[in-house]
């Protein structure tokens, strides 16, 4: 990849990255403002709010710093798997967008689809007690969002097994193998992409405004 194509590829991973961080921050503000007001009608339009931006705002920039992050490690003289800071960064980017795919569909997705006028006392019933867990996932997410900043810029040392022996095997040898590592991994983030596209449709998670 040329220096000009990784630049952009790289403010790009930054941007989403960011913005990853920044929409679940503000989910995050939502569900304390929720917890906090004694307002019953803030509850309906918090939840269809929090369905919104965690599937048309967290999920879009969870994939593309997913992928874009591959991107760059496999452009990169840093390599997908012969880094503990980047194998570790990898499988908590996995793990926070499988578990926010898991806890979308089964419980925001149903509670964000309640009409705004149709909060009776049963319905508050639900939706308040329900705020608890949004506010430790979100709570949760946040702090591994944030521990995958600080290893992606102190980039502590240490060799995988894996990279140890391509460091053995010399330079000429890694190349060969990064080259049938890069595809591998774009193949990988392709059928990944396909799979939560899947996941969504079947989900139902359509963009449903409720009067």
């Amino acid at each position: 990849m040329n220096p000009k194509s990784r630049k952009l590829l790289l403010a790009t991973h930054i941007v989403v990255s960011v913005g990853w961080i920044g929409a679940v921050l503000a989910y995050l503000t939502l569900v304390i403002a929720a917890i906090t007001s004694w307002s019953d009608q803030l509850l309906p339009a918090t939840w269809v709010a929090l369905r919104l931006i965690g599937w048309y705002v967290i999920v879009p920039l969870a994939l593309a710093a997913l992928i874009t992050g591959i991107a760059i490690s496999l452009s990169a003289s840093w390599g997908l798997f012969r880094h503990y800071w980047v194998v570790i960064s990898l499988h908590l980017t996995v793990v926070a967008i499988a578990i926010l795919l898991w806890h979308l569909s089964p419980v925001v997705t149903p509670l964000g689809t309640i009409p705004v006028d149709a909060a009776n006392a049963d319905v508050r019933d639900v939706l308040r007690p329900a705020l608890r867990g949004e506010l430790l996932h979100a709570g949760l997410g946040l702090v591994v969002l944030l521990g995958i900043a600080i290893l992606n810029v102190y980039k502590p040392r240490g060799l995988t097994a894996y990279g140890r022996r391509l460091s053995e095997l010399g330079s000429e040898a890694p190349a060969r193998t990064q080259q049938w590592v890069r595809i591998m991994g774009f193949h990988a983030a392709a059928l990944l992409l396909l799979v939560i596209i899947i996941f969504h449709v079947v989900a139902g998670g359509g963009l449903q405004l409720h009067n």
